[in-house]
């Protein structure tokens, strides 16, 4: 689940449980308003928690190559 989606279920469920005076036969809006924003609110740590990781800088031990230069002897340097 991405930022967007994360965000949008905490809207939603905002909505649900803070703006909404309806009742549905059976189902308790405040609940699933409560629910749906437990569920972003999840889904952005996750979010957050996954991108930290990826941001980690991975280093290697290996030796660095250098370019190797040789000299010419046989010819006269450029004027």
């Amino acid at each position: 689940m991405g930022i967007g989606t994360s965000i949008f279920l905490l809207a939603v469920g905002a909505i649900l449980t803070f703006a909404l005076d309806a009742s549905v036969g059976g189902v308790n809006l405040d609940v699933v308003g409560w629910i749906l924003m437990a569920a972003g609110l999840l889904g952005l740590v996750i979010t957050a928690l996954l991108w930290s990781r990826r941001r980690e800088v991975v280093t290697t031990a290996e030796p660095v190559e250098y370019r190797r230069v040789e000299e010419r002897r046989d010819v006269a340097p450029p004027l």
